[in-house]
């Protein structure tokens, strides 16, 4: 059997910070802030609801992030 994968750490950063600021902003400071995964979505996007760990979202709206959240 394969052994259990155990994700690795997130970083330390409020998700609530990325609301409102243009979308290339936003990926390049989760970049910065240790994000190994950005995901800038379409409003009412169909995704998938795995959680990933270092993986940040992002609904952005007119170029501007309406929503944040991370996995």
């Amino acid at each position: 059997m394969a052994p259990v994968p155990h994700p690795g750490p997130t970083p330390d950063d409020s998700t609530d910070a990325y609301v409102g600021l243009p979308a290339e902003e936003a990926e390049r400071r989760a970049v910065e802030h240790g994000w190994t995964t950005v995901r800038p979505l379409p409003p009412d996007s169909v995704i998938t609801m795995e959680y990933v760990a270092g993986r940040l979202n992002f609904t952005v709206r007119d170029g501007v992030v309406a929503r944040c959240w991370q996995g």
